[in-house]
């Protein structure tokens, strides 16, 4: 059953107002440290628990399609709301359609990895799709054609996926080369490549290596890889000792 909107005010609004009303003042000053990308008086500071609930409560609302369409939102924690319901979405090509329109918009960390949507991985046939989609991302693109201002946070998002669906049973080495590819002087597209590289080395040792070996990473990016992996419990001691000696 649809949630029927309270007359006179938007979604919008509704939503702010459920925000404030779960706003914890301590939680909004830590936080907002942690997401130096963005104004700290954008931060309302709602816990993810909190953003849970008031994503449930909206993402059957008969007014949702507005607050999704109304880009860019004015605070953070409205885009983490935006996150949620879309990784709620279980229709593929409605979620990619949806998913490409926030990623124009998206401008923090936090925001990007909170976006997870089941249904991208859900099927073969779906990561199938998925991959074509990737492949644009990984290079900052939308296939909408969309122009976006700082694709930062879809390049980031493009290695997430890849990293999420695509190292285990789907895995192909030649998706290493699309992550080493990546030459970024963002400090938030280098720390994912990174993570890519050290989740891979735990899931893909044999076939990641050789990136390592060969120093096909930037240095910094390269030495992150490594320190990631290192503090791995799925890596062994002895993989551990020889990753250490690879440092550049």
């Amino acid at each position: 059953m649809k949630r029927t909107p309270a007359r006179g005010i938007s979604i919008e609004g509704r939503i702010q107002e459920a925000l404030f009303n779960a706003q914890d003042l301590k939680f909004k000053a830590f936080h907002s440290r942690l997401i130096p990308t963005i104004p700290a008086d954008t931060v309302i500071g709602v816990r993810t628990p909190e953003l849970r609930r008031i994503a449930k409560e909206f993402c059957s609302d008969s007014g949702i399609e507005k607050f999704l369409d109304k880009l860019p939102h004015k605070y953070y924690d409205e885009n983490q709301i935006h996150s949620f319901i879309l990784s709620g979405i279980k229709d593929f090509d409605e979620c990619v359609e949806q998913v490409e329109k926030f990623l124009a918009y998206v401008d923090n960390w936090a925001t990007c990895d909170q976006l997870r949507p089941k249904v991208l991985g859900k099927s073969l046939e779906n990561r199938k799709k998925l991959l074509e989609f990737i492949k644009l991302w990984v290079r900052g693109r939308l296939a909408s054609g969309e122009q976006v201002e700082d694709d930062t946070y879809v390049v980031r998002f493009g290695i997430e996926m890849l990293m999420s669906y695509f190292l285990d049973g789907d895995f192909k080495p030649e998706y290493l080369k699309w992550v080493a590819k990546v030459h970024r002087e963002d400090y938030y597209v280098k720390m994912m490549v990174a993570w890519y590289f050290a989740t891979a080395l735990a899931k893909q040792y044999e076939a990641t290596l050789p990136f390592i070996q060969g120093r096909k990473l930037e240095p910094w990016t390269h030495n992150k890889a490594i320190q990631k992996a290192i503090e791995s419990y799925r890596i062994t001691p002895e993989q551990k000792a020889y990753l250490k000696k690879l440092k550049v």
